[in-house]
Formats: structure tokens, C-alpha cells, sequence
């Protein structure tokens, strides 16, 4: 993948991150900066690349340093490889700190079919003007012992410096290098970054401009460690999908007089699912073999996917607000809070996508995430209103009507609704993101495993709750005129029901199909 920035001031840039396994690779083709700095006195370089090793979990030691530090002039005991890029001597100095036995540094790009599993043969591409000195340092490094560096408590290694050639033609740099992880003491989720120190300063920034060729392996393919097992997870969840669909489809037609639109409109939620699982399953495995997914492909999912948000949230709120069970028409409220979901949910899908088709490394990146964490918070908590004013209304009517254990029933089935909705935004929302942080890096594909399992559960829940059965007591309408009148009575005090007229409930009103 290329990363192209033009006119940038930010002083870093987090570039990717990947987890790898033993063999794993990792290309870096700088083939074009150009800094447009004024001469300075720095001994040190202050613009570069740090190749840092996180620890478990996706919670990045980056977050927590000081903004106003230059990450290019900090140690650490941790895995950490700094590539300083010396624009006066046209070199690159690679600095590593903490123990890295088996992690090999090169200069070039690998061969297209590496022959060995091991450590490839370096294969310079488009080599740098300078670049005297380069194999004599490399052949430093190899002949030196990695024992002897086993016992300095993580300490800078100074005997493994390693310096590359650093490329200068029409006032831009250009180099290149690749890393192989050579053991398991290595393996890792690791995250690249790109570092221009002098921009720290503010108000004295200075843009610059930048292509960069990033390529990752692992022996299995082009995914990361976490997201290798994606492909069998989202193609069986896919189908688990597609069986409860078809299931509920099977039980709508064995109850046909007790079956509502909201009926069919959950059935069309689980195949919309199934197909959104499908395609990006599909993805995933155009991705972990060619390194892409396919344009096409990708498409479709996105807009199953924006199909899939929609129809979820609109579904729950129609189940809490009881529409189409134990009424025809929406309150106010009720529609103001459609009103602001529906919005909001097409606000969070572009989010979303624009998150999916957009690199870490893009500006706008981490606001697009924060606005899909802030919009699906907002969602969450709408589509609790209707539930809870369902709640409210059962509990008045359960004290007036004459149906005392009918809407008894009801309230208890709301309640468990709530809790249920409760549960599911619970688990795919909080417990998600704290399993992500604390499982290793090679499993953290159990983060999707909780969030589509979770789904599913709730969906399976739903159904069963509200499944079109004479004996429900959700679907149990009123069948006097005098409990019309109650009912109507307490609708209307409650403010369940202003601005709207009464709707008669007959038999051909259900609105059956």
C-alpha cells in the first residue's frame, strides 16, 4: 500500500499497524521526501521512521507520551527501532533498543518468491545515490554475536547500529529497507510511524511531502495476526445468520394471522446481515491473498452493511415503541426520536466506510473514528427512549385498566426487552473494547467473535420474545369497546398519544400479510 502526504505539518504521522508472526515481513520504499527545511545546528536527526513493538492488547504506548516530546530522542526498554534520516551525511542511522535477537534489518526491498523461510537475501531496489558503506555495515552487524546483548536489561544495543544510504535527487530523499521477524521472541503487533520533529514547534511548522511504499506479510498471507482467522469467523456467523433467518421466515408462515409488517421487516434484518457478513468475509480473503480487496466487492458491503445499521436500529426502536403489535401510528416523540436514529445511523455508516477505504495515516482519520464512536453512543442511548416510555405506560395502565394480568405481562416482556437491549449495547460496545485491550495480539479477533456472537444472541432473544404466537402476550390486543375506551383513557393521559386520533382495532386492521 502506498501513503501519499502533501503539504503536511503534523509532527507524526502513525502510519500502520500489523501484527506478525515468525517469517513475517515488513517493506519500507521511501521513494520520495521533501522537507523544505532551513539549515540547522541539530546534532541529531530529528525526521524519521520508529518501528515500535506494543504491548498486549491494541493500547498503544504512543497515546500516553508527551506531545511535546520528540519520540526520535527518547530510550526505551522496550522493542523499539528508530531510522534517523541524516540529511547532511545522506544516511540513515538505525538505532535499536531493547532485546532483538532475531529481528533482521536490511537495506532494499525482498525478492518477488523469497527461496528460504529464513532471513531472505537483501536485493537493493532503485538503490539510493550514497549508499558506500552500507553492505560493510550490514556484514558488521551479522558477524557480531547476538548473545552478548542478551543481558543489558533492555539497554540500547550500540554494537548493532546499522546505517543505509540515504537517496537525494530534485531536493527529495529516498531510501528503502525491510524487517523479517526472525523467532517467536519477536513476534508482535507492531506499529510504524513517521516522525518530523522540527514540526513540535508551534507556529514555526513547516510542510513537507511524503511517499511511502508500506508492504506487510505474514507466512499465511497479506492479513495481520488478529485478523487471519476473520475469513472462516465471518463466513460461519454468516450463515448462522442465514439459518435464523430462513427458521423465522418458516415460523411467520405457520402463524400467518399473527403476523405483523415488523414481522417480515426483522426477517429482511437477519438476511441483510447474512449478506453483509458474506461480502466482507469474501474481502477478507481477496485481501490475505492478492493484498487487496476487490473494488466491487468492497462496494456491495458497504452498502449492506449501511442497510444492516438502518434496518437494526429502526427495528429495535419499532419493538420498544410497540408499533404495529399495540398500535398502528407513532407519537410525537416517538417520531422525533426516528427523526434524529435514522440520521445519525447514516452519519455513523459514512463514518465507518470512510474509516474501512482510509489509512491510519490519513488526517482525518482519527476524527472520522472519534465521530463513529460519538454517533453510536448517541444511537444507543436513543432507541432506549421508546422502551422505557412503553414501560411507563404499561405500568400506568396496568393500575387502571381492567386487563390487570395482560398488562402485567406486557410490562414484564418490556422489561426483559430492556434488559436485553441493555445486554446487547453492553457486550458489543464496552466488553468488546476491553477484551480488545487485554487479549494478546494474535487473538484479538475474539473482539468480533463477542460483537457478531452477541448479535446473534440478541436476534435469536428478539424473535423468541416476539414471535408471532397467539398465546404472546405483546400481541394480545383488546377486543371490547369498553377496554378501547380505558386504554384510550390512559394513552391519553400518559401523553402517549397527543396530536393523533383513534384508530379502531379490528380484525382486518392488523394489517396481516
Amino acid at each position: 500500500m502506498t501513503r501519499r502526504a502533501q503539504g503536511e505539518k503534523r509532527p507524526d504521522i502513525q502510519l500502520n499497524s500489523f501484527g506478525f508472526y515468525t517469517n513475517g515481513s515488513l517493506e519500507v520504499d521511501l521513494s520520495l521526501l521533501q522537507l523544505g527545511l532551513q539549515e540547522t545546528k541539530e546534532n541529531t536527526p530529528l525526521v524519521g521512521f520508529s518501528l515500535t513493538r506494543d504491548r498486549s492488547g491494541s493500547l498503544r504506548s504512543s497515546s500516553t507520551q508527551d506531545p511535546n516530546d520528540c519520540p526520535l530522542q527518547k530510550n526505551s526498554s522496550n522493542l523499539l527501532v528508530l531510522f534517523l534520516i541524516n540529511t547532511k551525511d545522506l544516511q540513515v542511522q538505525v538505532q535499536r533498543y531493547g532485546v532483538q535477537n532475531k529481528l533482521f534489518i536490511s537495506p532494499g526491498l525482498l525478492p518477488e518468491m523469497p527461496s528460504e523461510p529464513g532471513l531472505p537475501k537483501p536485493e537493493h531496489t532503485a538503490p539510493p545515490k550514497k549508499d558506500s558503506g552500507t553492505t560493510t555495515a550490514l556484514d558488521k552487524v551479522k558477524s557480531k554475536p547476538a548473545a552478548s546483548q542478551g543481558d543489558q536489561q533492555g539497554l540500547i544495543a550500540k554494537d548493532k547500529e546499522l546505517v543505509l544510504g540515504l537517496g537525494h535527487h530534485n531536493n527529495s530523499y529516498n531510501f528503502s529497507f525491510h524487517v523479517v521477524i526472525g523467532s517467536r521472541a519477536e513476534e508482535g503487533q507492531y506499529s510504524l510511524s513517521f516522525h518530523n520533529c522540527y514540526n513540535l514547534m508551534r507556529g514555526q511548522e513547516q510542510p513537507f511531502d511524503m511517499t511511502v511504499m508500506i508492504r506487510e506479510r505474514n507466512p499465511e498471507g497479506f492479513l495481520s495476526a488478529s485478523e487471519i482467522p476473520l475469513f472462516k469467523l465471518y463466513m460461519i456467523m454468516s450463515a448462522c445468520f442465514l439459518a435464523a433467518g430462513v427458521f423465522w421466515v418458516s415460523v411467520l408462515c405457520k402463524n400467518m394471522y399473527n403476523v405483523f409488517k415488523i414481522h417480515w421487516l426483522m426477517a429482511a434484518l437477519a438476511f441483510t446481515k447474512s449478506i453483509s457478513l458474506l461480502f466482507h468475509s469474501i474481502n477478507y480473503y481477496f485481501i490475505n491473498t492478492q493484498g487487496q480487496p476487490i473494488e466491487g466487492l468492497a462496494v456491495m458491503y458497504y452498502i449492506t452493511h449501511l442497510l444492516k445499521g438502518a434496518l437494526l436500529f429502526i427495528t429495535i426502536a419499532l419493538i420498544g415503541s410497540g408499533w404495529a403489535f399495540v398500535k398502528y401510528v407513532l407519537s410525537d416523540k416517538e417520531k422525533n426520536i426516528f427523526g434524529i436514529v435514522i440520521p445519525l445511523q447514516v452519519l455513523a455508516n459514512v463514518a465507518y466506510i470512510v474509516i474501512e477505504s482510509r489509512e491510519e495515516g490519513a488526517s482525518d482519520y482519527r476524527l472520522w473514528k472519534e465521530i463513529l464512536f460519538l454517533v453510536d453512543l448517541i444511537c444507543c442511548g436513543a432507541i432506549l427512549f421508546p422502551v422505557v416510555w412503553s414501560i411507563r405506560h404499561l405500568q400506568d395502565a396496568s393500575g387502571t385498566d381492567g386487563k390487570v394480568a395482560v398488562n402485567l405481562a406486557k410490562l414484564k416482556l418490556f422489561r426483559h426487552y430492556y434488559v436485553m437491549v441493555i445486554c446487547y449495547i453492553y457486550f458489543t460496545r464496552i466488553i468488546a473494547i476491553l477484551l480488545q485491550v487485554a487479549v494478546p495480539f494474535q487473538w484479538q479477533w475474539l473482539y468480533q467473535l463477542l460483537v457478531e456472537g452477541s448479535t446473534l444472541a440478541f436476534f435469536v432473544l428478539t424473535g423468541y420474545k416476539f414471535q408471532p404466537a397467539g398465546d404472546n402476550p405483546y400481541l394480545q390486543l383488546p377486543q371490547d369497546d369498553e377496554e378501547d375506551v380505558q386504554m384510550e383513557q390512559v394513552m391519553t393521559d400518559s401523553g402517549f398519544r397527543e396530536g393523533l386520533s383513534k384508530v379502531n382495532k379490528t380484525a382486518s386492521g392488523r394489517e396481516l400479510l
